[in-house]
C-alpha cells in the first residue's frame, strides 16, 4: 500500500494492485473514500469522490479537506500513479500539516 500523502491526518494512498480509472484512496479514523480521475487528452477533466462498498465514507469537514486537497494536488497524484504503476518507480511520501485553503 504505497502511501503518497498525509493531509491534516487524512492518509492518501494507492493499493498495490490498483486498476483504472486512476484513483486514490483517503482514510481517516476508520472512514474511507476514493477519488477517481477522468483524463482526456492528458488533462484532468473531472474528479469524482466515491464511497467504497462496505466502508463508511469520509464526511463533513474531512470530506471537505479531501476535496480541497484534490483541487490543488490532482496533477501530482496522477503523476505519482503513473510513476508507480507504469514506470515502477519509488514514490515520495509527503506529509502536509497546514491547511492549504
Amino acid at each position: 500500500m504505497p502511501k503518497i500523502f498525509e493531509y491534516l491526518g487524512i492518509l492518501i494512498f494507492f493499493y498495490s494492485n490498483e486498476h483504472e480509472p486512476i484513483h486514490v484512496h483517503a482514510k481517516y479514523d476508520g472512514f474511507e473514500s476514493k477519488a477517481e480521475f477522468y483524463i482526456i487528452e492528458g488533462k484532468i477533466t473531472e474528479i469524482k469522490i466515491k464511497a467504497i462498498k462496505g466502508l463508511r465514507p469520509l464526511s463533513g469537514s474531512k470530506l471537505k479537506d479531501f476535496e480541497d486537497f484534490l483541487e490543488l494536488y490532482a496533477d501530482k497524484i496522477v503523476e505519482k500513479w503513473i510513476d508507480y504503476f507504469v514506470y515502477h518507480k519509488n514514490i515520495q511520501f509527503e506529509k502536509i500539516n497546514t491547511r492549504i485553503k
